[in-house]
């Protein structure tokens, strides 16, 4: 290759990184505006049981683990060293919202239920209206069924009598269930 060849192409390259060098110190605010806007998703994480006021207020001295786990769901810190103790801990963090975080545990002794403490729990519409911060007056749903609603879905039907079903109905939702169910290996095996 010729040498002025070699020198256009150094002197292309040094124009070109002059140039870069140049732009990196041109950028003004509307190029920081656009850089702005231009951001990264930041996922939304949500960790932990919600535990509201209401659930705390339905808790009762002596309920059994079963009762309270019914109630307060899951804990997500049961240990091994401190069997009679239960954390329940929620946290929030979403973009553009400060992060929430709430500690609640639960103690238990032979007979059941103990004691609770931790931190102010919110009522289910004040946390629902913390959680839905786009939506001016969110309508928060009704989360439990009157007594006439429920009786729309009880079905009162009677038993079936074992003599007096008919085993020749190809209706298989009432049939019995067989009493052994075949192997699921083969036996030769």
């Amino acid at each position: 290759m010729p040498e002025f060849v070699r020198s256009g192409v150094r002197m292309a390259a040094l124009l070109a990184l002059g140039a870069s060098v140049a732009a990196c110190g041109s950028f003004n605010e509307a190029s920081r505006k656009f850089a702005s806007a231009v951001t990264p998703y930041k996922v939304e994480v949500v960790q932990g049981n919600v535990i509201t006021k209401e659930q705390v207020d339905a808790l009762q001295k002596g309920m059994s683990r079963q009762q309270v786990k019914d109630l307060l769901g899951t804990p997500l810190l049961a240990s091994v060293f401190h069997a009679n103790r239960w954390d329940y801990v929620f946290t929030i963090k979403r973009k553009g919202v400060p992060a929430q975080e709430r500690r609640f545990t639960v103690f238990f002794n032979d007979t059941g239920l103990e004691r609770f403490e931790g931190d102010e729990m919110p009522s289910e519409q004040e946390f629902v209206a913390s959680v839905t911060t786009s939506i001016k007056n969110p309508k928060v749903p009704r989360l439990e069924a009157t007594p006439d609603e429920l009786a729309k879905y009880k079905v009162d039907q009677p038993a079936p009598d074992a003599a007096s079903a008919d085993t020749s109905s190809s209706d298989t939702s009432t049939a019995a269930p067989p009493a052994s169910y075949p192997p699921l290996e083969s036996p030769q095996r």
